[in-house]
């Protein structure tokens, strides 16, 4: 069994900080009016976030501006959200459940959703590859994904 590169492995890095959140510059946090995050550590190749998630919280459909990354939910669970078109049909978005413990890889070329349909709240742990410099968010429409605003980090979060 080959060992497996937790610098280049996003969803080892997210798992790792799963594990100690003894370790966390600060605690999980919950805003009724919108979820919240706190970047918890930077690296040259990556940054980590801590996120947390009321029921009902969601993003909006978004990709990560190049980046590639992972999610792990450290409790709680969350319905990933993802674009599906079928041969001849039109898109559509297809969801999947994450509890506790579950995690998920993304490519630099992702789009997703991600929503607490659950009646607990969640936290999650987000890493980023390269850190993330703009988030572009899109609006689902009858011919595909359609561009709503793209947003610069340090700017508008």
């Amino acid at each position: 069994m080959t060992a497996v590169d937790v610098r280049l492995d996003h969803l080892a890095i997210a798992t790792r900080f799963a594990a100690g959140p003894e370790h966390w510059p600060v605690a999980p946090r919950f805003n009724p009016v919108s979820r919240w995050y706190e970047r918890l550590h930077v690296a040259d190749d990556h940054e980590v976030w801590l996120l947390t998630w009321l029921p009902g919280q969601s993003t909006d459909l978004h990709d990560h501006g190049g980046s590639a990354g992972a999610f792990h939910v450290f409790a709680g669970s969350l319905t990933e959200d993802t674009v599906t078109t079928t041969a001849g049909g039109s898109p559509h978005l297809t969801g999947r459940e994450l509890g506790e413990g579950a995690g998920r890889r993304f490519s630099t070329r992702h789009i997703h959703r991600i929503t607490n349909r659950s009646s607990r709240p969640a936290v999650s742990i987000h890493v980023y590859g390269p850190a993330l410099t703009t988030m572009t968010r899109y609006r689902l429409g009858r011919d595909g994904l359609e561009v709503r605003t793209v947003e610069k980090a340090g700017v508008q979060w």
